[in-house]
């Protein structure tokens, strides 16, 4: 089957949903849609392995949405990791759901309570939460979870790896056992299946692309220089290349920083992370989206629900602490079959950060050097090959010179 002959056909969809997918000229599903409507539509539970980008709220909206509109006593819960996924899952249901009549609310921090309660008050069928905010409102006592026949858990590794296990935990504790559950994440670490296990009925795994793979059209490069360096290579990036980037950096405080000498270069900059209201990171996102500002700088925790298309250029000014992050950032290029480009600063102690990020991806990530700017080595390499752990990053290491430095030590 090519893909020109894949539609939403024949995939169990209502023919309602069918006609408002034609309308937003959505013709053919992606992999993760082709195999999880089927699935969820029958009401299966389902564990789904999806990068970034591969259209996976759509894979859960649509079996949610119509299973909701079969069953007028359930209703629907969707939680996310952060306030800006929550918000973008919402646009989407919102796009499907009105000709069944169902309605939302979404529940996140930084927003006002009060216009929270009063969306609640309205007796929405289905509820998008952070886990934070989700909890204060059952502590409140001001949401039941008792009517829940659809739960779904998006991103539940960002979710884990940012402390919400004992939230999830609790939540899963209050849903009823009699419910459809699906769960969506880009890697299956073992707590994820822990949970699977202890609260999924014979989930269907489904896995569009191993853990750790980016997409094919997006082209990585790797530039190694000092620390004091990176602003000046940044300056060059952006001189070289023309359209919108997203830049991520490792701290709140980095991205004031970055983002003021970007300001200074002449560009237009916003700033995105925990430190911003929700309508702060509102309108630099919305700003991002159309091209008011050219540069968006984010940090992991808000970079999740960054969905914007078109980006150019992912540029990790820092490499991430968590090798995972490094393709959950690149893959806000290169989406929906275009072409992208993604480039890494590394400074020269972060060898074995770069050998855990390509030990993941299966791949090794093509150095470049900059003729204007001073390029560095890392401060160890592999053994010549032939030798043990001849690979690039293998089991020896042979230093620049005879002096001897620490594993992260700083050079004197």
């Amino acid at each position: 089957m090519t893909e020109q002959t894949i539609t939403f056909h024949g995939l169990g969809i209502a023919p309602k949903v069918l006609e408002v997918l034609e309308r937003m000229k959505f013709k053919s599903p992606t992999p993760i849609q082709y195999k999880a409507i089927p699935i969820a539509a029958e009401g299966k539970d389902v564990m789904g392995v999806a990068q970034t980008g591969t259209g996976k709220t759509l894979a859960f909206a649509i079996p949610m949405v119509q299973r909701l509109a079969q069953n007028p006593n359930g209703d629907g819960l969707v939680i996310v990791p952060t306030r800006e996924l929550a918000i973008q899952v919402d646009e989407t249901i919102r796009k499907v759901a009105p000709p069944f009549h169902l309605y939302t609310a979404v529940l996140i921090g930084g927003a006002s309570m009060g216009e929270q309660m009063r969306a609640l008050h309205r007796n929405p069928r289905i509820i998008i939460a952070t886990p934070g905010r989700l909890i204060d409102h059952m502590e409140r006592r001001t949401i039941s979870l008792k009517g829940v026949s659809v739960l779904v858990l998006d991103e539940a590794d960002r979710m884990l790896d940012m402390g919400f296990a004992p939230q999830i935990e609790r939540v899963l504790m209050d849903v009823p056992k009699e419910r459809q559950t699906m769960l969506f994440s880009a890697t299956m670490p073992r707590e994820i299946m822990s949970i699977a296990t202890r609260h999924m009925k014979l989930p269907v795994h489904i896995e569009v692309a191993p853990s750790g793979t980016v997409a094919e059209r997006v082209i990585q490069e790797l530039f190694i220089v000092k620390q004091e360096a990176k602003l000046i290579l940044l300056g060059k990036i952006l001189g070289q290349y023309h359209g919108s980037v997203l830049l991520f950096s490792r701290t709140k405080h980095g991205a004031y920083k970055i983002s003021r000498a970007i300001r200074a270069m002449g560009h237009n900059v916003a700033e995105i992370h925990s430190d911003k209201t929700l309508a702060q990171r509102r309108n630099a996102l919305d700003g991002f989206k159309v091209g008011r500002y050219r540069v968006l700088v984010a940090t992991d925790i808000a970079a999740r629900g960054i969905d914007v298309k078109g980006i150019e250029l992912v540029l990790n000014f820092d490499l991430p602490d968590d090798a995972d992050n490094y393709v959950h950032r690149i893959g806000r290029t290169g989406r929906a079959g275009m072409e992208g480009r993604a480039i890494s600063f590394a400074t020269p102690d972060q060898a074995e950060s770069v050998h855990a990020i390509e030990k993941l991806m299966r791949g090794t990530i093509p150095i470049a050097k900059h003729p204007e700017v001073v390029n560095e080595e890392f401060w160890w390499k592999p053994k010549p090959a032939g030798s043990s752990g001849g690979n690039r990053f293998g089991g020896g290491r042979s230093f620049r010179n005879k002096t001897f430095r620490p594993k992260f030590g700083r050079r004197r």
